[in-house]
């Protein structure tokens, strides 16, 4: 009894053993191939790296792949398959592309007989369309055939014993996160994967790229019965022919499954690489690819040289001696990041200004102008070091410069506060208000460093370009003179060398254009920058009221009136301050701006002033010389504004009085140019002026007339007149020089725009 039972236990183990084995047999998964692992007919191969090749570049061949064990379909039970693949169709260099693959079930794995053309190695015109085929295939097709109705030569086809598609779809697929249909080209040479999938009922065949998921919605879902053709043992197979046109078909990985559940999916990380062939260049491909280096070497080097100008500096044999306060061009250009327009901090009277970074310097601020050809390098780089060897608490500190070419840059301390103008004239409610006490200690500041500049640096220097958009606050609101683009220097005790008048209108002193700049001339500029600190207002402003044009003018009335206040910055209203200390900044201002140079204090004795440590002088705003402000330009144009606190008749009888020694000049039109020349013609004293015989002043016309001169009724007006006209001579010239530099610089471009237009055409043809 006990070994009937064993016998028993035996058979039935046996048949697990035989139902499991054949359970393995129906479903397989190849990442990639081996040697054995599928029956190979036609030219198909396995390749080293483990790549299924169906098809190689020949003509009119086929190849195909089984699964060497047979499936058994019995039509009582399930008839339900799925396979996923990923293959890749690589064309040919210069050719379309050849015929496609096919997934295909069939009952026998001799398929010698089929055409290596548009039958795809699974038919011949005799076996297409015939019953007793028993062939069922998916096909990617690219070729159409008119003899197959084929859409178009790059869709998937269902197939049953032909190649006449029972139904078909353009290569697309569904992408489920753009929620929309995308189409694919089978012969790109990428990767694409397949699924098809049978249920007995349903065909659902899906498309994708390599690593992209599984679609969500198939390509073709249809009905389909196959039960009168999957019957027996029927064997699973890829295939592929090429035809007239060569391609190769690739096959990089395979699963199959009887069942959807079961069926495993393809390890992408595992799969082998698909090789592309390399392209051969035709010999115009080739001439125009040398033609094409050789521009490209040519900009290399035309790069390569504009780099090495870019930075390109001249060092003469004299610079040595200031060799430590010179920066190579190269350092200030990354400092600044290019000279970028995010930090470009705004344009002074000879340059731009722009923020900086230095390793051991930290913030810099760079000074960028061109040489105006009028001195000598070694004079600007000597004064340079000059500056260099300034100290004193109220100055910029000058780090060193910088030359190339003509440009040069003079580098400082960078002053993160700005310069005094933005606090005092920058509109709107957020404007921050400089308070009295702060702006009282910033002018005290500046008058301490001119006075340093005047008295006790090695050599008088002479700023001549004192106001309040030169004077920078560092983060402590301590007031800092700067910008001495327009400094000149001379030894103590030696007179300075008459040079063109420059500066900024509203602060040049009257005898600019006669006497040339002095000492006396600083402190003109500095009276006027007293009154624009305590004012609030700039000394010219034309488009204010008549009576408040001129900043000068102004405050006399309002002292006149007894309401010196009147004039001070409204700005001031809110807050306490000290009245007396207003007054007395605005009386130092009307002092310093005396129409006499003599009558100026020296900036010592300011200082004094405005330290409170000697009382001011006794003198009313009907003072001589008080309130007279020198020539403007308005609207581009000269004109003389007299701005007296009393009669011309007076000022002249007081000049005469003082014996004050003046140079009259006169324009004398040359015959053959017309080009208007300062001439001088001699001079007026007290003795040689005599108000009824030799001088006469004309009030309608504002110009004087010396009668006593050969030339009868010739004009003499006041001289900085002739200055201003002197100047917008210069001017033209300049501006005659820029537009001819700017013609140059447009055709350069022009060049340029057309070399970049030829290397672009030469690409496009590449």
């Amino acid at each position: 009894m006990a070994q009937g039972l064993d016998l028993t236990w035996m058979v039935i183990s046996f048949l697990l053993l035989i139902h499991l084995s054949s359970q393995q047999e129906t479903s397989f998964i190849f990442n990639g191939f081996r040697q054995g692992d599928l029956h190979v007919a036609g030219v198909a191969q396995i390749l080293p790296g483990g790549l299924l090749q169906l098809t190689n570049t020949s003509e009119q061949k086929m190849g195909q792949a089984f699964f060497k064990q047979p499936l058994e379909f019995n039509s009582s039970e399930s008839l339900s398959f799925s396979t996923h693949f990923a293959c890749a169709m690589v064309r040919k260099p210069g050719v379309t592309g050849g015929n496609g693959i096919a997934f295909f079930l069939s009952p026998t794995m001799n398929l010698s007989e089929a055409d290596a053309t548009q039958y795809l190695g699974l038919f011949n015109t005799t076996t297409n369309m015939s019953p007793s085929s028993r062939i069922f295939a998916v096909e990617l097709d690219t070729v159409q055939s008119a003899e197959f109705d084929d859409i178009n030569n790059n869709h998937v086809g269902v197939n049953v014993n032909s190649l006449t598609s029972t139904v078909s779809a353009p290569a697309a697929y569904f992408s489920d996160k753009e929620g929309r249909s995308k189409s694919i080209n089978l012969l790109s040479g990428d990767s694409i994967q397949v699924w098809v999938d049978y249920d007995g009922i349903i065909l659902n065949v899906s498309l994708a790229p390599l690593r992209v998921q599984k679609p969500s919605q198939s390509l073709i879902s249809t009905s389909l019965d196959l039960s009168a053709l999957l019957q027996g043992k029927m064997f699973v197979g890829l295939s592929a022919a090429t035809g007239q046109l060569a391609n190769n078909h690739y096959i990089l990985g395979w699963s199959f499954s009887r069942s959807k559940q079961s069926l495993q999916s393809l390890d992408i990380s595992k799969l082998p690489k698909v090789p592309h062939p390399k392209k051969k260049l035709s010999p115009v491909l080739i001439l125009l690819l040398i033609v094409l280096i050789i521009i490209v070497l040519l900009l290399l080097g035309g790069a390569y040289l504009y780099r090495r100008n870019k930075y390109a500096e001249v060092r003469e044999e004299w610079e040595k001696e200031y060799g430590p306060h010179r920066y190579s061009y190269k350092t200030i250009y990354k400092a600044t990041k290019g000279f970028h327009k995010d930090g470009f901090l705004g344009k002074g009277g000879f340059g731009e200004v722009y923020k900086g970074t230095l390793p051991r310097e930290g913030d810099i601020a760079v000074k960028r102008f061109s040489h105006d050809g009028q001195r000598g390098m070694k004079q600007f780089v000597a004064e340079i070091a000059s500056m260099g060897r300034l100290d004193h608490r109220n100055l910029v500190p000058l780090l060193g410069y910088c030359r190339r070419k003509r440009e040069f840059f003079l580098i400082s301390k960078y002053m993160p506060n700005g310069s005094l103008d933005q606090f005092l004239f920058r509109g709107g409610e957020e404007s921050p208000s400089l308070p009295w006490t702060k702006r009282y200690w910033i002018v005290k500041g500046i008058a301490s460093a001119l006075c340093y500049l005047h008295r006790e640096a090695a050599q008088v220097v002479l700023h001549r370009d004192i106001k309040a958009s030169n004077v920078m606050l560092d983060s402590e609101f301590n007031g800092k003179l700067g910008d001495f683009g327009m400094a000149r220097y001379h030894d103590h005790g030696a007179n300075p060398t008459m040079t063109g008048a420059v500066g900024t209108v509203g602060y040049m002193a009257p005898e600019l254009t006669s006497m040339g700049a002095s000492t006396r001339t600083d402190v003109y500029a500095f009276g006027a920058f007293l009154l624009e600190v305590a004012c609030g207002r700039r000394p010219v402003e034309p488009t204010a009221a008549a009576e408040r044009q001129f900043l000068v003018k102004w405050v006399c009335e309002c002292w006149r009136k007894k309401d010196m206040l009147k004039a001070r910055d409204p700005k001031l209203s809110g807050e306490s301050y000290s009245s007396r200390s207003v007054e007395l900044v605005m009386k130092v201002g009307l002092l310093c701006t005396n129409l006499v140079p003599e009558a100026r204090p020296e900036m010592e004795r300011v200082v004094q002033y405005l330290e409170e440590l000697v009382p001011l002088p006794d003198f009313e705003p009907e003072t001589p010389g008080i309130g007279v402000l020198s020539s403007v330009m308005v609207g581009g144009s000269s004109s003389v504004v007299v701005s007296n606190g009393c009669k011309m008749e007076e000022e002249l009888r007081d000049m005469k009085a003082r014996k004050a020694h003046y140079d009259m000049l006169h324009f004398v039109a040359d015959a053959q140019q017309g080009i208007p020349k300062l001439c001088p013609c001699g001079s007026i004293t007290k003795e040689s002026v005599d108000e009824e015989d030799t001088y006469d002043y004309l009030p309608g016309k504002r110009y004087f007339i010396c009668k006593d001169f050969e030339n009868d009724g010739m004009h003499f007006r006041q001289p900085w007149v002739m200055g201003v006209q002197q100047e917008v001579e210069r001017l033209k010239i300049r501006v005659h020089e820029h537009e001819k530099l700017l013609r140059e610089c447009d055709e350069l471009k022009a060049q340029v725009r057309m070399l970049l237009r030829r290397v672009s055409d030469l690409e496009r043809v590449v």
